[in-house]
């Protein structure tokens, strides 16, 4: 069997290559596929000495740095990448990878991550963001990303098999794109380097880049309402000057800091503060697996991660009363909590239960269609 794996693009190492270093790992002879590849980011990983093959993105100047500059091209260096006399393709994609082409003889799995963000929920933040909501660039922007939602949902047809990473992603699939996930598969944590913390102190935890759907700016209002909590927010971004101007003295901002720093401050918070929207939400999980409770917004993959009432407390408006009121009604049972039941229930989504779970349904599924194919055929 020879398998190749497609990934939009590792400019870092976050979550969709936590999964794809995962997925390599169950398929350590697989060939890996990528617009652009930043070499000093897979460092360490099982990804280092991976063979990767980019696309002709990365050799366009400043390709790998400004590599989102060239959108338009997406389309184009995905569908150039030749896999010819691959059996098995697999895509790790929240963008362009699942529009590869294949042929008859191939059986495409995709793994979503997540649908292409800036076509479809974040149309209008990313125009604004870009500069590109007035005048003429502004039409033309609007016609070209009206063409790649145009070529998103055509290309979300292309796989054999779609994997969702949580039941949430899920849905958003079945409305965008009308298609049917064949199966949910939670993405990997690395729950084992999180250590289990049952002496909390006296703060909240923002872990967030400051971008308007992360809502940061909500959070940081809601505890300026309440002087006596103490909020500390780890991240930055576009909105930073802005969150900032209204933030009382009961808040912190540290910035971006290293992993070791977050996860220090996971183990110590008294909760961990969400209020977006994510597909799955692996923070929440880490969160978890230090032992301390997640306060989040019920929809997305918050309500498949958060047990009510044992391992968090979910808020169902996206308001700073909400948030208010979700704080004192933890502060009012924060005794149910017990950080050992907490930790214990991240450790569901663990990494070796993703590899065993992927492994087993993508041979399951390499057999079945290749039976199909050729009577008798055996993996």
């Amino acid at each position: 069997m020879k398998v190749a794996i497609v990934h939009d693009w590792i400019s870092k190492y976050g979550g969709a290559e936590r999964v794809l270093n995962d997925i390599y790992e169950c398929f350590p002879e697989a060939d890996i596929f990528t617009l652009v590849l930043d070499r000093e980011e897979i460092k360490n990983t099982a990804l280092e000495n991976a063979p990767f093959r980019t696309s002709f993105i990365q050799r366009l100047p400043f390709g790998l740095k400004y590599y989102r500059k060239y959108l338009m091209f997406f389309p184009l260096a995905i569908e150039r990448i030749d896999l010819t006399g691959y059996d098995l393709i697999i895509s790790s994609s929240h963008a362009v990878a699942k529009g590869v082409l294949t042929q008859p003889g191939q059986l495409h799995i995709s793994y979503c991550n997540n649908i292409m963000l800036y076509a479809w929920d974040q149309f209008h933040y990313y125009l604004k963001e870009e500069k590109l909501n007035n005048g003429i660039k502004g039409i033309l922007a609007n016609l070209f990303l009206h063409y790649i939602r145009n070529w998103d949902y055509g290309a979300s047809r292309r796989p054999d098999y779609n994997i969702s990473n949580s039941k949430y992603q899920a849905t958003r699939l079945k409305k965008i794109y009308g298609i049917e996930s064949d199966a949910v598969i939670y993405p990997p944590v690395d729950t084992e380097v999180f250590k289990m913390n049952d002496y909390k102190e006296d703060f909240y935890l923002v872990v967030a880049r400051f971008v308007p759907w992360k809502m940061v700016d909500v959070i940081v209002k809601a505890f300026s309402q309440l002087p006596e909590k103490k909020l500390i927010v780890l991240g930055d971004g576009p909105e930073s000057k802005k969150i900032k101007s209204f933030a009382a003295a009961n808040i912190n901002f540290l910035g971006f800091v290293g992993s070791d720093i977050v996860n220090e401050y996971l183990g110590k918070a008294k909760a961990l503060i969400s209020l977006s929207s994510e597909p799955f939400g692996i923070s929440l999980v880490e969160a978890q697996a230090c032992g301390t409770p997640v306060i989040s917004y019920f929809l997305g993959g918050a309500a498949e991660i958060i047990i009510p009432g044992k391992t968090g407390v979910f808020i169902r408006y996206q308001t700073e009363a909400a948030l208010c009121e979700a704080i004192l009604d933890f502060e009012r049972r924060i005794e149910d909590f017990d950080p050992i039941v907490i930790s214990n229930h991240a450790k569901k989504f663990n990494r070796l239960r993703f590899k065993r779970e992927f492994k087993v349904y993508v041979e399951n599924k390499y057999n079945k269609f290749f039976k199909e194919l050729i009577p008798n055929f055996q993996l």
